[in-house]
C-alpha cells in the first residue's frame, strides 16, 4: 500500500497540503486541475466514477484561480483546489441526471446552496459523479448509468449512494467531495474506500438545489481523505461558514482524549457485525482508552422500534417528492425496478402508520440526547461489513442470512432519524486488505467537538494514508 507512483505526487496531498503549495506558487491550480483529468481518462474506465466530466469548466475556473492566487486574492484554503460533486447537486449550466432516465437532460439554471458556497470559496470542479438512482440505494448499483467499482478491489461495491464521489477520491482523482447522507450514503461508502465521511446536524448544512430523497431524513456533507480535509471542506459549505473559517480553520482542532468520555452501545449496533470489523473498532476504541478517553455502556431501548419508523418515514416522504414532482407513477417505466418498487411502497404507508411513526422519533429522539449528555460521543461501526463484491445482496453474517440493506443503513440511519452528526473514517484493514470503517455520533451542533476526537484518533493512526494501487 502507499501511493501508487503512477502519476505526480501531488495525487493523494491533503487539501492543506495542496494549497500551500499553490499560495506558495511550487504548483498551479492548473497542473492539478490537469493532473486530475488525466487521471479520470486513465481510471474511470474501470472505476465508473462520473455520469458527467466538465474539463473545460475546471479548466476555466483553475485558470481564473491561479490568476486570482498570483494576484494576492486568496479566498481561502479551496482556493484552485480540484473537486468533485455528486450529481444530485445542482450546479449551474451542467447536466444533473440524479442518476436517473427521468431527469438526464436536466440542466440547472442555478447553482445549489452549497455549490454556490464552494464556487465562491474558489474551489475547481471536475465533474459530477455517479450515484444510486435519484440516492435511492446503499449499493453503488445504477442500471442506467452502470455500476460502481471500488478502488480497492474492482470486483467490489463502493457502497451508496453517493459512490462515484467515493470511487474518485480514494483513486486520487479530485481533493473532497460533497455527497447527501438520507441513511448512510456519505458514511457507507467512506467505510468502504478507507474515506472520511461527515454528516452534520440536520439543518447545519443547506440541502436547497438538491434532489431530495427524504426531506426530513436527508443532510449534506463532505467526503475527504482525512479529518482535517472533511473539516475544511465542513467549513466552506456550512451555514455561516465565515465564523468557522475565521476561528476554527487557522486553528488546527484540538482535544484532549482525557476529557472525553465514549458511549458504547449495549444493545443494536454490535448485534450483528462481521468479526473482523468488530475487532478492529475494539482496537480503536482500547487506542483511545490509552489516549485518556473513558469508556461508559450506553443503553438505547427504543433503537429497535426506530428501524421500522424510519423506514416508513423514508418511504412516505420519498413517494411523497416524486409524486408531487410529476414523475411517479405517470413516468413509472423510466425507473429502474429496485426503486420503482420502493415507490410502490410509499404508497402503501397509511396516515395511521405515519403518525405512529412520527411517535416513535420523538421518543427514541429524546432518548439519544438522553445518552449523548452523558458521553462526547457514541461509538459504533460505519458498516457491519466490509465491501461485499458488485451485485451481491445477500449476506452471511455470523451464521445469520440477513440483507445488504439491513448491513448498512440498519447501524446508520439512526443519526439520521434523529438528526445527530456522525462521522465515519478508517480504523483498520481486513486480512483480504478492505477497508474498516469506525462511526462517531456525535452531540447536536457540536461538530467542532466531534471532528476533533475523530482528528485525535486519525493522528495516533496512518489507515487514512493508505491508497490503493492502481
Amino acid at each position: 500500500m502507499g501511493r501508487t507512483g503512477t502519476d505526480h505526487d501531488f495525487a493523494f496531498l491533503t487539501i492543506r497540503e495542496a494549497a500551500r503549495l499553490l499560495r506558495a506558487g511550487k504548483v498551479s491550480s492548473l497542473e492539478l486541475t490537469n493532473d486530475a483529468l488525466a487521471r479520470i481518462e486513465r481510471l474511470n474506465p474501470s472505476l465508473n466514477a462520473f455520469i458527467t466530466v466538465t474539463a473545460e469548466l475546471a479548466r476555466k475556473q483553475a485558470r481564473a484561480a491561479d490568476r486570482e492566487i498570483r494576484a494576492g486574492k486568496h479566498r481561502g484554503p479551496l482556493h484552485g483546489i480540484p473537486i468533485t460533486i455528486k450529481d444530485n447537486f445542482a450546479v449551474k449550466g451542467v447536466r444533473m441526471t440524479a442518476g436517473s432516465k427521468i431527469l438526464k437532460d436536466c440542466v440547472p439554471s442555478e447553482d445549489a446552496e452549497v455549490v454556490a458556497r464552494l464556487r465562491e470559496a474558489g474551489a475547481v470542479f471536475l465533474g459530477k459523479t455517479n450515484l444510486n438512482e435519484f440516492a435511492y440505494g446503499i449499493h453503488g448499483l445504477n442500471p442506467h448509468y452502470g455500476d460502481v467499482h471500488n478502488p480497492w478491489s474492482l470486483d467490489r461495491t463502493t457502497g451508496g449512494s453517493s459512490s462515484g464521489s467515493a470511487a474518485a477520491l480514494a483513486a486520487g482523482i479530485g481533493f473532497g467531495s460533497v455527497g447527501t447522507d438520507t441513511g448512510g450514503s456519505l458514511r457507507i461508502p467512506a467505510s468502504f474506500c478507507g474515506l472520511v465521511g461527515f454528516k452534520p446536524s440536520n439543518g447545519m448544512v443547506s440541502v436547497d438545489g438538491i434532489v431530495p430523497l427524504a426531506e426530513s431524513l436527508d443532510h449534506a456533507g463532505p467526503l475527504a481523505r482525512s479529518v482535517d480535509d472533511a473539516a475544511i471542506l465542513f467549513g466552506v459549505i456550512r451555514e455561516k461558514y465565515e465564523r468557522w473559517m475565521r476561528r476554527e480553520w487557522e486553528v488546527p482542532l484540538r482535544i484532549r482524549p482525557l476529557k472525553i468520555k465514549l458511549g458504547w452501545p449495549k444493545n443494536y449496533f454490535f448485534d450483528r457485525v462481521d468479526p473482523e470489523v468488530e475487532a478492529a473498532i475494539k482496537t480503536a476504541v482500547r487506542l483511545l482508552e490509552s489516549m485518556g478517553a473513558r469508556i461508559e455502556e450506553i443503553s438505547l431501548p427504543h433503537l429497535e422500534a426506530s428501524v421500522d419508523a424510519s423506514t416508513k418515514i423514508g418511504l412516505a416522504e420519498a413517494t411523497r417528492f416524486h409524486s408531487k414532482a410529476g414523475y411517479f407513477p405517470a413516468r413509472a417505466k423510466k425507473y429502474s425496478e429496485d426503486v420503482r418498487r420502493r415507490l410502490e411502497l410509499g404508497f402503501e404507508v397509511t396516515a395511521q402508520e405515519l403518525f405512529a411513526a412520527i411517535e416513535v422519533r420523538g421518543k427514541f429522539t429524546s432518548e439519544f440526547v438522553d445518552a449523548l449528555f452523558k458521553v462526547d460521543a457514541i461509538v459504533a461501526p460505519a458498516t457491519s461489513i466490509t465491501a461485499p463484491r458488485v451485485g451481491e445482496t445477500a449476506l452471511v453474517i455470523r451464521g445469520e442470512k440477513t440483507s445488504l440493506r439491513n448491513a448498512l443503513i440498519n447501524a446508520n440511519r439512526p443519526a439520521n432519524f434523529t438528526g445527530h452528526p456522525a462521522i465515519a473514517l478508517p480504523c483498520g484493514f481486513s486480512k483480504s486488505g478492505l477497508p474498516i470503517g469506525l462511526q462517531l455520533i456525535g452531540q447536536r451542533w457540536q461538530e467542532s467537538k466531534l471532528l476533533a476526537i475523530a482528528r485525535a484518533y486519525e493522528r495516533a493512526t496512518d489507515w487514512h494514508t493508505r491508497h490503493p494501487s492502481l
